[in-house]
């Protein structure tokens, strides 16, 4: 039995959750999400022990495959219903002499040491904040999509490990090598 499949997903105040079959409709105060669960897990509505709603996933059947996507759809199904009342974010640090961002309308526009600016576009739904020119924050209803923004643009210029520039997470640890010795 999985430990985090067994458990409910929690509907908190101020969002409404609709099962329609397998697909899972989220609404709240920051948007609306859905997600169609697979076909192999059963997804149903039920009354909480504290009034309140929670969203059961089970496996329908006793196959791997239904074992293995029981917990992964508790977990999206627990994403949507957190994004839509609370959202997500990331916040990203420049380091490096030279390297800055700055917010042109919807584009990010990075200096990050190449002969030219890179600019990326933010794609709907994404929120993006610039503090100081060395901090990024992201933001979002979506999960993924929040995640995605922020590894495409750490893919324009990762953290070396010799100088430490470059782009990373806020708290991110990054392994130090030493230089090259006479």
């Amino acid at each position: 039995m999985s430990r985090i499949g067994k458990n409910p997903v929690p509907v908190p105040q101020g969002v409404t959750v609709e099962v329609n079959g397998q697909d899972v409709a989220a609404k709240g105060k920051l948007g609306s999400l859905a997600l169609r669960v697979h076909d192999d897990v059963s997804v149903t509505l039920e009354d909480g022990a504290n009034g309140g709603k929670q969203v059961r996933l089970a496996p329908r059947s006793n196959s791997k495959l239904a074992k293995t996507l029981w917990p992964t759809s508790r977990t999206l199904v627990r994403n949507i219903v957190e994004g839509v009342s609370e959202g997500f974010s990331q916040t990203l640090e420049i380091q490096g002499v030279g390297y800055r961002a700055n917010l042109q309308g919807q584009d990010l526009v990075l200096s990050l040491g190449y002969s030219h600016e890179v600019r990326y576009t933010v794609p709907q739904g994404i929120k993006v904040e610039v503090d100081k020119q060395t901090v990024i924050k992201i933001s979002g209803i979506d999960k993924q999509l929040v995640g995605q923004v922020a590894a495409e643009i750490i893919s324009w210029r990762p953290v070396e490990p010799y100088k430490g520039k470059g782009i990373r997470k806020e708290g991110q640890f990054v392994v130090r090598k030493e230089g090259k010795k006479k």
